[in-house]
């Protein structure tokens, strides 16, 4: 075990059971649960992270009721089907040695139940405290409770927990965060009753306490009960922070034995899982809590076999934006919280406890925050996976390769070192292949080196990282600034050509003048001082902005973070940890003081800034420019560049001359694939991946999806179909 690495791998309690270590796999909706598969996806997708080292895995919710399903690709307790598949998956984290347990959900007003009917054919309509609409809704309005449908629900939440204990699983967890009903209850923003279950702070949380009293009948005294409460709402005019204090402390008197922390709504207008978060940042709301429920009287601890006092009453697990062990020993070190636990880090990396309970921290597939193969897809009720790691949640159609023997290893090229590429070669060489990996330039990593520069994506860096790693200890030949030619790649058994894009330029009068920049060589090169206008406003022109305005050093980004959404208390985590260290010495960061954000332009002709980029973290980048005064101008059309700057033409025929001392242009990319003809030509079989096959939109998730693909299909004989 790694010496640095002691408090995250003790044992503790948690109720009746004990757990080897304090970091649990949180929920998340995969998008698994309904799959006509027999529940073999699901069972391969927890069995792989019990096998890597999680402890105890919790499932995405699993709706109590139809009627409190987050969409039609949810669970439900009851259906024979989903029941199941549920069984399916706990016997199999069981047969690979760990723990699980049922996360019981009801949306409440965030259900989205269009095409769901009741059996006698009526559209199925969601249930809150009070009728209101949320925008994801689509207007539609939900019904309000009655007396007699509060307690129904209730005891619904109670029959969901008996029947989980039914199937198998050791434990429960009740969803009583991030704005869901439980949530919606407690806060008077969307409980506007004045019955007994709401019309004050009391009444409000009444709710959430005879849950847990319920779901405690449900699953008797044996069995765990962890609830997930809300630390901060962060929406204007919800649950105070006394509030939310005497909440918790009414839960542990309720029979919770450990209380799991969450950060905001998804109406909320605070980021809270993107990149941009600072890591850390919500541990403070954790520590409120542990604080608050310390206040309770000696009955309500729970002590341990000799006696003594634990941390705090009950466990009190923190979440979200950590996504480093190493990060997860500076929390256990402040001896305030008890656990921690991670979701989307176990999807980048199944084996993220044993790599680093070994001390072996480059070979973790790090989570970059991208969001966009994970909540991005979930939100579209689509299967996750993960960008850097396109075999998450695929895991039974993408077995781990088997080694072959090494009569039948074939030899294998991969042209082209960025993501795509990376994930080509590290597969083939797992399947026991002899891979030589070419790229022209000087380093591995295409176009996630430019995008590790960019402030808030500096973990980019560590994909990159923790695919050299591999690609040395599987022993593939990597050979760097080496454009590779056909008559060398004529020599494998096949090749995958991964060369990705270059920037595309445009035809406009003065494209070609000494002071117009690529984004590649800007953000390589860096901006000389004075006015920047950069033409092109999609995903790539928003990142290359945020290189020119947002500070590249990752504690100030913290601080400005905290100022910015006006966040309780000036420390974080973050400056007290080693992360920024990390940070620095894992990539060179661009040292330079952010320019004025009235100094640069961003233009784009026509449609929406930021388009490409995905749903939960367009909004959030592009909030990001308005703030530090980014000027953005669209509907136009582009004259001529002069060396003073661009001269436009708006839609309503006004023409302006936008001063700039540099010209950014971020008009999008277009494939670069110089071989795959000539290899064609010769009958060398090939596979062209990622950019060099579609450079439309910036898809790094369709890029390495590809990779995993090629490599699975080019050892195959020509005649075998893919799968």
């Amino acid at each position: 075990m790694s010496a640095h690495l002691r408090r995250t791998f003790s044992p503790w309690r948690l109720g009746t059971i004990e757990l080897p270590h304090r970091v649990i796999m949180g929920s998340m909706h995969a998008g698994l649960e309904t799959l006509d598969d027999g529940g073999d996806a699901l069972a391969a997708y927890y069995s792989e992270r019990v096998r890597g080292g999680a402890c105890l895995v919790i499932t995405g919710g699993i709706a109590v009721s139809r009627q409190g399903s987050g969409a039609l690709d949810f669970s439900v307790f009851g259906d024979p089907a989903g029941d199941a598949r549920m069984a399916r998956a706990v016997s199999a984290v069981h047969a690979a040695g760990g723990l699980i347990a049922a996360q019981l959900f009801h949306a409440g007003r965030y259900a989205l139940l269009e095409g769901m009917t009741e059996p006698d054919g009526t559209p199925t309509r969601s249930v809150a405290p009070s009728p209101l609409p949320w925008r994801g809704a689509r207007g539609a309005v939900p019904q309000e409770l009655d007396e007699a449908g509060v307690l129904r629900v209730i005891d619904e939440f109670r029959l969901a927990a008996a029947r989980a204990v039914q199937l198998g699983f050791d434990a429960v967890e009740i969803m009583g965060s991030e704005g869901y009903l439980i949530n919606q209850f407690c806060s008077p923003v969307t409980n506007l009753r004045e019955d007994e279950w709401g019309g004050d702070p009391a009444r409000r949380r009444r709710f959430a306490v005879e849950v847990v009293r319920a779901v405690r009948r449900g699953v008797g005294r044996d069995v765990p009960i962890i609830m997930r409460m809300s630390g901060a709402d962060l929406v204007p005019g919800s649950s105070t922070q006394e509030e939310t204090d005497e909440l918790a402390r009414a839960l542990v008197v309720a029979g919770a034995d450990a209380l799991n922390i969450g950060i905001g709504w998804h109406e909320s207008t605070v980021p809270t899982v993107q990149a941009a978060v600072p890591h850390g940042v919500w541990l403070r709301y954790s520590e409120a809590i542990v604080s608050a429920i310390c206040t309770l009287p000696d009955e309500h601890w729970v002590r341990d076999d000799e006696g003594r006092k634990g941390r705090s009453p009950v466990p009190v697990i923190a979440s979200n934006r950590m996504n480093d062990l190493r990060d997860v020993e500076d929390v256990l070190g402040r001896r305030t919280v008890t656990a921690v636990a991670l979701a989307r880090p176990f999807l980048a990396d199944a084996s993220l406890v044993d790599h680093s309970r070994e001390g072996r921290f480059d070979h973790v597939n790090t989570c970059i925050g991208c969001n966009q193969a994970c909540l991005d897809r979930s939100f579209a009720l689509a299967p996750v996976s993960c960008l850097v790691n396109p075999r998450a949640a695929r895991e039974s159609r993408y077995p781990v390769a088997v080694s072959l023997r090494t009569s039948s290893a074939a030899r294998f090229a991969v042209v082209g070192g960025g993501p795509a590429g990376l994930v080509a070669a590290s597969d083939l060489a797992g399947q026991g292949h002899r891979v030589t990996l070419f790229e022209a330039s000087a380093e591995l990593g295409g176009q996630f080196t430019l995008a590790a520069r960019i402030p808030t994506k500096e973990d980019y860096a560590l994909t990159v990282r923790h695919y050299e790693s591999l690609l040395e200890r599987q022993g593939v030949q990597v050979e760097v600034a080496h454009p590779a030619i056909v008559d060398e790649l004529a020599e494998f058994d096949g090749v995958v050509v991964a060369t990705g894009v270059r920037p595309r330029t445009i035809d406009v009068p003065g494209a070609t003048l000494p002071h117009v920049l690529s984004y590649e060589e800007a953000i390589r090169g860096g901006v000389p001082s004075g006015p920047v206008v950069v033409i092109g406003g999609g995903g790539i022109g928003v990142d290359t902005a945020k290189f020119l305005v947002l500070s590249h050093d990752a504690v100030e980004r913290g601080r400005e973070f905290d100022a910015r959404f006006g966040l309780a208390a000036p420390e974080t985590m973050l400056e007290g940890s080693a992360y920024p260290q990390r940070v620095r010495m894992r990539r060179p960061l661009v040292h330079h003081d952010p320019r004025p954000g009235s100094s640069v332009t961003v233009l784009r002709r026509r449609g929406k800034f930021g388009a490409g980029m995905g749903i939960t973290s367009r909004w959030v980048a592009l909030g990001e420019l308005r703030d530090a005064g980014v000027r953005m101008l669209a509907d136009l059309d582009y004259d001529e560049i002069t060396p003073d700057g661009v001269r436009v033409r708006f839609d309503d025929g006004r023409s302006e001359l936008l001063a700039a001392s540099t010209v950014i242009v971020c008009a999008g990319q277009v494939s670069h694939d110089p071989l795959s003809a000539e290899l064609a030509a010769r009958g060398v079989r090939h596979e062209v991946v990622g950019g060099a096959l579609d450079a439309s939109g910036v898809d790094a998730v369709r890029a390495t999806r590809q990779g995993l693909d090629a490599a699975r299909r080019l050892p195959r004989p020509a005649s075998v179909p893919a799968a």
